[in-house]
């Protein structure tokens, strides 16, 4: 049997920290509120077939996506409950899910006239939410302040009502503030529907409100939080929660550079004394992005060593002067570790000028993934 090929660089996935997040993250729901893990782009990068199971060991009932490639992972992962698409899809898309019972999103008339023909074709979705806009993110949600939105709602009812299930919509902050106005602007025009239709408040799933906003605070008009970023440890450090990725790659080379020596493209940094440099394996092909230049470090040895020089596409340069003992094949860690060096989310997010939720995403889905549960 062949062996597995050797990764220049890899995400490491703590499975016991996404059990220990979601198990936090459950006691913080307000008394009656449901809980909806999210599985947009592969889990945060973590992998849809491994943490659908870990969801299924606390009773998670409701998952979110987006595409038709992670509904379907979500069913291949054994998930039998409430699959639901948390953005406005296309005819073809809903369609294609038809056999994954996805719940669809609808927030337009042309979207509503588009699954009734769905619906008349014999096939139907589990189930529709209609999405509204309420102050929200001008995105995919309908506008019923408006007296053409409210037309267009009558309508949508008109044409696929008896198919609705749900009402939804994305609070665009989580201020303290402007989210209560949002909530209860958006629990104004839930009550408008249902009383400008047949639907019942009682039967219907109404929805908003995200990891942000279940750790807010605030009491807000939901049902149900959608959540996904809670899993992975991506805020509130002091409630316990802890990232659950690490990135790592490897020392491949080590030399000896004199004064003056120039490092990367464009000679763009100089050596002001001789210095001991390694050449590490992870570059921007794996989601180590150009932006990080004269602002990284890597983890070797349980010690910082600083990242000289433009970023390469398969390789960066970090200054191992003062950690005599690094030798060519140590562990180079650009997230995680243990210990008072350890890079964290602060020290990540400086680095490359991004959000977690974006970094766990990208590189997770560029690099080889391995699991330690």
């Amino acid at each position: 049997m062949p062996e597995a090929p050797i990764p220049s660089s890899w995400c490491e996935i703590h499975c016991d920290r996404i059990s220990k997040n979601l198990d936090l993250a459950l006691k913080l729901l307000p008394k009656h509120a449901g809980f909806c893990a999210v599985m947009k782009a592969d889990a945060y990068g973590h992998g849809i077939g491994r943490v659908v199971p870990l969801l299924l060991e606390q009773g998670v009932s409701r998952i979110g996506i987006t595409s038709n490639a992670e509904a379907h992972a979500v069913r291949d992962a054994g998930f039998s409950g409430r699959l639901i698409r948390l953005r406005a899809a296309t005819p073809q898309e809903m369609e294609g899910a038809l056999d994954d019972n996805v719940e669809e999103q609808v927030g337009s008339l042309w979207a509503a006239k588009k699954i009734r023909l769905i619906i008349g074709s014999g096939s139907m979705p589990t189930g529709i939410h209609l999405a509204l806009n309420s102050g929200g993110m001008s995105r995919d949600g309908l506008e019923v302040s408006t007296k053409t939105g409210q037309q267009d709602c009558r309508e949508i009812l008109d044409e696929v009502g008896s198919n609705v299930v749900g009402i939804c919509t994305h609070f665009p902050t989580n201020e303290p503030a402007p989210l209560r106005q949002n909530s209860d602007l958006f629990k104004q025009q839930v009550a408008w529907v249902c009383a400008n239709s047949d639907l019942n408040r009682s039967d219907l799933l109404v929805h908003a409100g995200s990891t942000l906003t279940l750790l807010s605070g605030e009491q807000v008009a939901t049902d149900m939080y959608r959540c996904g970023a809670i899993l992975y440890g991506i805020l509130n450090p002091e409630l316990d929660f802890r990232p659950t990725m690490e990135l790592k790659s490897r020392v491949v080379h080590l030399g000896d550079y004199p004064t003056g020596a120039t490092v990367g493209y464009d000679r763009d940094r100089i050596l002001n004394t001789d210095r001991r440099l390694a050449c590490i394996s992870i570059g921007y092909a794996a989601g180590y992005s150009r932006i990080a230049q004269d602002r990284g470090a890597v983890l070797i040895r349980g010690k910082r060593a600083p990242v000289l020089g433009k970023v390469s596409m398969n390789s960066i340069v970090a200054d191992v002067t003062e950690i005599i003992d690094t030798q060519v094949g140590d562990e180079a860690i650009v997230f995680g570790g243990n210990g008072p060096n350890a890079i964290g989310p602060d020290a990540a997010v400086t680095q490359f000028g991004t959000i977690l939720p974006d970094l766990f995403s990208d590189w997770g889905m560029r690099n080889p993934r391995t699991y330690r549960c």
